[in-house]
C-alpha cells in the first residue's frame, strides 16, 4: 500500500485529499499542518510520496522541500495556486527536485476539488514510480553557466525565414510532461543563440504557468525563449513554449512558417498536446525537415505521432530511462520502435547540433 503524507495548513484541503487518496486510490495517508510537522513525519511515518502545500506558517513548502531533498530525497508533488507568484514558486520547487504539481482549486474547495480528483490520483500514484532528480549543486550551476557563456552570441533581432529554399529550414518539436521543467533547464541552455532551426515545446502545464516558465528559461538560455501566446512567424534560433491549457500547431502562411496557439482539442487528453504539435509539423513540412524529441512524462502523448514521423523519414530522439523522471512518453516511443536514438538528457543538445547543417559544432569540426 502506498503511503502518502499530505502537508497543508488548510484542514479542509487535508480532509479532501485524505478522502480521495484513501477511498479512491487505496493509499495509507498521514497528515501534517506545516513543514515542521512534515519533517518530523519523515521518520515516524516513512512516506512513499508527499503532497506539499507551498504557503504554510512556521515553515513554508519551499523551505520544507529543500530539507527533504537534503535529508531523505523522495517524490514530492507540490500543491500550488494558479497565481503568477504561485507559478514562480512552483517552478523553483521543480528545480529543487519536486516531481510534479497539482493546481489548488480556487473558490469553494469542497466544490472544486472534486473536479481534479483524477488528476490528484494520477499524479500522486505516478510520482511513486518517479526517479528523483536532485537539484543542481554549485558545481553543476557553474558548469551550466560556462556552457551558456561558451555558446552565447549576441541575440539578433528576429529575422525572416529563408522562404526561397524550404529545404534549408526545419523545426525541432519537443514533447514533455512530468519532470519536464527541470529537464528542459538542462537541455535548452546548451543551445547556441545561432541555433539554425526554431524549437517548439509542448510541455503539459496550466496556462498561468507557461509565460512564467518561458521568462525563466529565457534568462537561462543563449537562445531566445518566448511563450507562443498568439500567431507568430517561426524564427531560427528561437524556442517557443506552447501556451498551457491550449494546443500549439505549426502551419504555413504564404512563404512563412508560423506557429499558432489553438483551443485545446477534445480528442487529445493532455495539453498542450504533443501529438497535435507533431502532426501539424508533419503536415506543414516534409518529415525529413522535422526532428522530434520525446522527454520525460507520464502517459503516451505524442508517441504514435513521433513513431509516424520516424517511419516517414524524420529523425527522433527519446530520452533514456535512467535520466527520465518518468519513462512513460519516451518509453512508449521506444516500445513502438520509433526512436532513432535513445539518449540521456545531457547528450540530446549535442546530437541536435550534430544533425543540423550550419551549426557551430559542424563548422568547427566538433561533431
Amino acid at each position: 500500500m502506498t503511503k502518502v503524507l499530505v502537508v497543508d495548513d488548510s484542514a479542509l484541503m487535508r480532509r479532501h485529499l485524505r478522502e480521495i487518496l484513501e477511498q479512491r486510490a487505496g493509499c495509507e495517508v498521514a497528515l501534517a499542518r506545516n513543514g515542521v510537522e512534515a519533517l518530523s513525519a519523515l521518520d515516524t511515518f516513512s512516506p512513499d510520496v508527499i503532497t506539499l502545500d507551498i504557503n504554510m506558517p512556521e515553515m513554508d513548502g519551499l523551505t520544507c522541500l529543500s530539507h527533504i531533498m537534503a535529508r531523505r530525497p523522495l517524490p514530492v508533488v507540490m500543491v500550488s495556486s494558479l497565481t503568477e507568484e504561485g507559478a514562480e514558486i512552483t517552478l523553483q520547487a521543480l528545480a529543487l527536485g519536486a516531481v510534479d504539481f497539482i493546481q489548488k482549486p480556487e473558490g469553494t474547495i469542497s466544490l472544486n476539488v472534486n473536479r481534479i480528483e483524477n488528476e490528484i490520483i494520477a499524479k500522486v500514484t505516478g510520482a511513486v514510480r518517479a526517479r528523483i532528480r536532485r537539484s543542481i549543486g554549485l558545481s553543476g550551476r557553474l558548469r551550466a553557466e560556462r556552457d551558456r557563456t561558451n555558446s552565447r552570441t549576441e541575440r539578433r533581432p528576429l529575422a525572416a525565414l529563408p522562404s526561397s529554399d524550404p529545404g534549408l529550414f526545419g523545426v525541432v518539436v519537443i514533447g514533455v510532461s512530468t519532470g519536464g521543467p527541470g529537464t528542459l533547464e538542462q537541455i535548452l541552455p546548451r543551445l547556441p543563440a545561432d541555433f539554425p532551426w526554431p524549437v517548439v515545446v509542448a510541455q503539459h502545464m496550466p496556462g498561468s504557468f507557461t509565460s512564467v516558465f518561458a521568462r525563466r528559461l529565457n534568462e537561462l538560455c543563449a537562445a531566445t525563449v518566448i511563450e507562443a501566446s498568439c500567431q507568430m512567424p517561426l524564427e531560427a534560433g528561437v524556442v517557443y513554449i506552447g501556451k498551457g491549457d491550449a494546443d500549439v500547431v505549426i502551419g504555413r502562411r504564404a512563404t512563412r512558417y508560423v506557429i499558432n496557439p489553438m483551443p485545446s482539442g477534445e480528442q487529445y487528453l493532455w495539453h498542450p498536446s504533443v501529438a497535435r504539435l507533431v502532426e501539424s509539423a508533419m503536415h506543414a513540412l516534409p518529415a525529413e525537415q522535422v526532428i522530434g524529441v520525446m522527454l520525460t512524462g507520464m502517459g503516451d502523448d505524442g508517441a504514435e505521432a513521433m513513431n509516424t514521423l520516424f517511419r516517414k523519414g524524420g529523425r527522433t530522439i527519446a530520452q533514456d530511462e535512467a535520466t527520465s523522471v518518468v519513462w512513460g512518453m519516451p518509453g512508449e516511443l521506444v516500445k513502438r520502435g520509433g526512436a532513432n536514438l535513445v539518449l540521456p538528457c545531457d547528450r540530446i543538445t549535442a546530437q541536435l547540433l550534430s544533425w543540423l547543417p550550419g551549426s557551430r559544432e559542424k563548422r568547427h569540426g566538433l561533431a
